[in-house]
C-alpha cells in the first residue's frame, strides 16, 4: 500500500511517474531522477496503477529510502495512465509537474535541462506545457510509421502545436494542469487540452532510450481503435471553444 501523503507545503517541481508492471525499472529510474535534480526543490510522486508484479514492493522500498521526497499512491483497481496522472495531480506540491514514463525511456537528464532552460527562468508566464519531441526512436519501423501518421492526423485536426504528442516527456505548469478536464486516454491530447484552456505550448527535443526491463503496454489495434474514438471526441471538444478568463484575475491568459 502507498504511504500517507505529506502536508501540502509547496515545492518547485513534482516529477509525476505512472507505473504499471515496471518491476526492475523503478529504483534505477528514481536514482537517475535524484541525481539529475540535485539542488532543485522537488518531489517524486509515483502512482502504481494496480500492478501485478513486484512494482508495489519496489516503490515501497524507494519511498522508505527517500522519506518526504518520494510519495507513492496505489490504485485499488487498474484505471489506466490518464487516471494515474490525475491521481498524482491531486497530491502534487510542485508549481510545475514533470511527466515521465515509468519504463525509463525518458532521460532524467532532459528533465534537468528543460527545467533549467524553461521553468527555472519562467520568462513566459502564459506557458502551460513543454512537450518533448523525440530526436530518435527506439521502436520498430512499423511503430515509428504509425506514430508519424497518427501525429500528422491529430495535428491537422486539432492544431495543437505539437509534433510528437506520443512522447511521455511533458513539463506542465500545475495551474494549467488543474484546468484540464479528465477523461480516459486524455494524456494523448495534453497539448491540445492545454492550448484549449488558453495556455501556450512549446516543444523541446529530448532523448528516447531503450526500455530497461519489461514490455510495452500498448498494442497497435487497441491504440488505433481508442485513438480514433478519442480524436473524434477531441475535435468536438476543441470546436466548442475554450475557457473564459476575467480581466480582474491575476492571470497571464487575460491578455490573450
Amino acid at each position: 500500500m502507498g504511504q500517507t501523503v505529506p502536508p501540502k507545503t509547496r515545492c518547485a517541481l513534482t516529477v509525476l511517474i505512472p507505473f504499471y508492471n515496471e518491476a526492475g525499472n523503478i529504483q534505477p529510474l528514481l536514482d537517475e531522477v535524484h541525481a539529475a535534480l540535485d539542488g532543485v526543490d522537488y518531489e517524486a510522486v509515483c502512482v502504481n496503477d494496480c500492478s501485478s508484479d513486484a512494482t508495489a514492493q519496489e516503490l515501497a522500498a524507494a519511498a522508505a529510502a527517500n522519506p518526504g521526497r518520494v510519495v507513492v499512491l496505489t490504485h485499488v483497481k487498474r484505471r489506466g495512465k490518464s487516471a494515474a496522472l490525475f491521481t498524482g495531480l491531486r497530491s502534487v506540491r510542485g508549481d510545475w509537474v514533470q511527466l515521465i514514463d515509468g519504463d525509463g525511456q525518458n532521460d532524467p537528464a532532459d528533465v534537468r535541462r528543460v527545467w533549467d532552460l524553461v521553468a527555472a527562468k519562467d520568462e513566459n508566464k502564459a506557458l502551460g506545457i513543454v512537450c518533448g519531441r523525440r530526436t530518435s526512436r527506439n521502436d520498430s519501423g512499423f511503430k515509428w510509421l504509425q506514430s508519424r501518421v497518427a501525429n500528422g492526423i491529430r495535428r491537422f485536426c486539432l492544431r495543437d502545436d505539437a509534433t510528437d504528442t506520443g512522447c511521455g516527456f511533458k513539463l506542465i505548469r500545475t495551474r494549467a494542469f488543474q484546468d484540464l478536464p479528465y477523461f480516459a486516454s486524455m494524456h494523448r491530447f495534453l497539448p491540445a487540452l492545454v492550448k484549449r484552456a488558453g495556455w501556450d505550448v512549446r516543444e523541446e527535443p529530448v532523448a528516447d532510450r531503450q526500455r530497461m526491463h519489461g514490455v510495452s503496454k500498448y498494442g497497435f489495434l487497441g491504440r488505433l481503435g481508442a485513438g480514433l474514438v478519442d480524436l473524434f471526441g477531441m475535435i468536438w471538444l476543441v470546436r466548442r471553444g475554450g475557457y473564459g478568463v476575467a480581466a480582474e484575475w491575476n492571470d497571464p491568459r487575460s491578455t490573450r
